[in-house]
C-alpha cells in the first residue's frame, strides 16, 4: 500500500497550477473523504498497537514506525463517525503537517485522484461533521465515462490535531512588546485561509498585538476583495498591510492567489506571506516562483508575528499618520 505514494517527487510539478490530489479513503460510516497527497509520507497496514490510558480517547495506540514513536489516531472517531472496529484490517495514514508527524487510523484506502481547485467547494450547510469538513468535491465513481459522481468530503486534519493535542502557544510577552503599538494600530491584514481551527489562531495572535484582520476562506474571495480595495484610490497598503494566505484552498489556493496578486499593476507590491501545514523543500522553491515574499510553517505564534514586525513597524514609520 505505501507503493499508492511512489513518485511524490514527480507530483510537485502540479504545484503552482491550481491543482491538488487526494488520497481517498473511507471511515467507520462508509462514506468518501480526502486529503492532500502533501500530507501524507506513508500509507500502511495498521501495526501491533500498545495502548496508552493516559491519552486522548480518540488515541488508539502508539506505534514504532521507521524508528519513530508516533500516536495513532482513529480519525473516524476524532470528527464524529462511528469508530473503527476491525482494527486487524484497517490502514494507517501517516502524515506530516504543522511541524508534527502523526498517524491517522482508516477503515480504508481508495485511490489517488488529481483535481482542480476550481473543482473543490465549500461544503454547504448541514453537510453532516460539518466543523470537521472543510471542504468537498465530487468524482467519478470509477474511470468509466458514465460512471456515477461520488461525493468526497475533505477533513480539517488540523482541527483534529488540534483537539487531540492541544491548541499551540499564543504570543509571547517578548513578540508583543518588540512591535510598537503605535505603528500596528493602523495596520490591517487579510488573512485567506479555509481552516477554521487556524484562522482563530492568527486572528488571536493578531488580537494581541493590535493588529486588526479581515479574514476569507479561498483564494478567489481574497483576490476579489483586493481588486476592489484597491478602487478605493491610493496605494493598496493604504488599505491593507499585507497577506498572510494558506496554500491548500477551495476555488483558488495559495500560489494561484500570489500570482494574481503580483500579475495586478496595483497589487504587485503587496506583501504577501504564505502560511500553510504543509512540509517539504518544494514549498521554499515555490515561494520563489510565485513571487511571494516568504513562507512560514503552521503554526507558532511568535515566528508569524516576528517575521510581521519589520513589515509594519517600516509601513508605520512611512504611513502620514507616523509623520505627523
Amino acid at each position: 500500500m505505501a507503493s499508492i505514494l511512489d513518485g511524490i517527487n514527480q507530483r510537485t510539478q502540479m504545484v503552482g497550477k491550481n491543482r491538488l490530489e487526494l488520497l481517498m479513503f473511507r471511515l467507520g460510516d462508509g462514506e468518501l473523504y480526502g486529503i492532500n497527497v502533501f500530507k501524507v509520507r506513508e500509507v500502511i497496514r495498521c501495526p501491533a498497537l500498545t495502548l496508552v490510558h493516559s491519552s486522548h480517547p480518540v488515541v488508539r495506540g502508539i506505534a514504532n514506525i521507521r524508528h519513530n514513536t508516533l500516536s495513532i489516531m482513529d480519525l473516524s472517531q476524532a470528527i464524529g463517525a462511528p469508530e473503527i472496529d476491525d482494527i486487524q484490517n484497517s490502514y494507517i495514514i501517516i502524515t506530516e503537517f504543522n511541524r508534527s508527524i502523526q498517524g491517522f487510523m482508516v477503515s480504508s484506502v481508495e485511490r489517488i485522484i488529481n483535481l482542480n481547485w476550481e473543482d473543490i467547494h465549500l461544503p454547504p450547510e448541514g453537510t453532516d461533521n460539518l466543523s470537521y469538513i472543510n471542504a468537498v468535491t465530487t468524482v467519478a465513481e470509477n474511470k468509466t465515462a458514465h460512471s456515477k459522481g461520488c461525493l468526497v468530503q475533505l477533513i480539517d486534519v488540523e482541527m483534529v490535531l488540534s483537539e487531540v493535542v492541544g491548541e499551540p502557544e499564543m504570543v509571547s510577552a517578548e513578540a508583543i512588546e518588540a512591535l510598537n503599538h503605535e505603528h500596528t494600530k493602523e495596520h490591517h491584514i487579510l488573512v485567506v485561509d479555509d481552516s477554521k481551527v487556524a484562522c482563530k489562531q492568527i486572528q488571536h495572535a493578531m488580537e494581541q498585538v493590535g493588529v486588526k484582520t479581515t479574514v476569507v476562506n479561498n483564494g478567489k474571495q481574497a483576490l476579489a476583495l483586493l481588486k476592489e480595495w484597491s478602487q478605493l484610490g491610493g496605494s493598496i497598503n493604504e488599505h491593507v498591510s499585507l497577506v498572510i494566505s494558506d496554500i491548500e484552498m477551495p476555488d483558488m489556493d495559495g500560489y494561484t492567489l500570489t500570482s494574481e496578486i503580483r500579475r495586478d499593476p496595483k497589487l504587485k507590491d503587496l506583501y504577501v506571506i504564505l502560511h500553510s501545514s504543509l512540509s517539504g523543500v518544494f514549498n521554499e522553491n515555490m515561494v520563489k516562483k510565485v513571487g511571494a515574499n516568504r513562507f512560514i510553517p503552521k503554526f507558532s505564534a511568535d515566528e508569524l508575528v516576528n517575521a510581521l514586525i519589520p513589515i509594519l513597524q517600516q509601513q508605520g514609520e512611512q504611513s502620514p499618520l507616523a509623520a505627523a
